[in-house]
């Protein structure tokens, strides 16, 4: 692992595995290049893997101020220092998800392949819920709305599955920057956040999922984002809201066969 100077950022980057084709894991909301440990494996042995630490997030550059627009920057400001040209797939869940989207949708020549996990793509918080979330947050740190937040998106029916793994999770996300998670929050709970105009510009071949455990994005939420892409597949999954984090199998399972069959059918 590395860093490198992207958009006015010093981003912590790991460029690994092998192969003609490059696949971006990007994390969730709270997580960082490790949120992808379980999984990277699987796709070391098929591609070339960029990981990172969003700008705010894990030992990249903390930020007070977050927005899409900046997100979608930051990337394409990181593939231009890394040299990467060629379209890369794209692959998250929750918020990583929405960036994968976002950016195929603003760079679409720049985009071969998409996995999208739960996507957050618009508001769909209560308002002031989503206020007080933040101040919370601001005021008490991550752990002020740990239980909230943690009961929704990695419900006990997934920590059941595997409690070490959970519990690794849980005391990695409560080493959050406050400040970062408030700008973040801001920016997703915000009634004008809205990716439809670039969920309809997506020209890549995409994978929805939609997983059934999640509290924040259903299944029917996430149906109606596949639907906003041109030709777009969608399959539900046993999973919740962080899938890669909590089934990493399962999101391997069905993300690395779909990104492999760009090139047995010649891209």
């Amino acid at each position: 692992m590395d860093w490198i100077e992207a958009n006015g950022a010093s981003v912590r980057y790991e460029l690994s595995g092998s192969g003609s084709e490059t696949v971006v894991l990007i994390h969730e909301v709270g997580g960082l290049i490790e949120s992808w440990d379980d999984a990277v494996g699987a796709f070391q042995r098929s591609f070339r893997v960029l990981r990172y630490d969003q700008r705010g997030f894990g030992l990249s550059e903390k930020t007070h101020v977050i927005t899409m627009d900046g997100i979608v920057a930051d990337l394409a400001a990181l593939l231009d220092a890394l040299g990467l040209r060629a379209p890369v797939h794209l692959a998250g869940c929750a918020m990583g998800a929405a960036i994968a989207l976002a950016f195929a949708g603003r760079h679409p020549r720049r985009a071969a392949r998409i996995v999208a996990a739960s996507p957050a793509t618009w508001a769909n918080a209560d308002r002031v819920v989503a206020q007080k979330r933040i101040d919370d947050t601001e005021r008490g740190g991550v752990r002020a709305v740990e239980q909230a937040s943690l009961n929704a998106s990695y419900p006990e029916s997934m920590r059941a599955l595997d409690r070490a793994r959970f519990e690794r999770f849980r005391r990695r996300w409560l080493g959050n920057d406050p400040e970062a998670m408030a700008a973040i929050l801001r920016m997703s709970t915000n009634p004008a956040f809205d990716l439809s105009p670039d969920l309809a510009r997506i020209a890549a071949p995409t994978l929805v999922i939609g997983c059934t455990h999640d509290g924040i994005r259903t299944p029917d939420m996430v149906a109606k984002v596949a639907a906003s892409i041109p030709g777009a597949k969608y399959v539900e999954a046993s999973s919740g809201h962080f899938m890669v984090v909590e089934t990493p199998e399962l999101f391997v399972e069905l993300a690395v066969p779909f990104l492999k069959s760009a090139s047995e059918v010649g891209g």
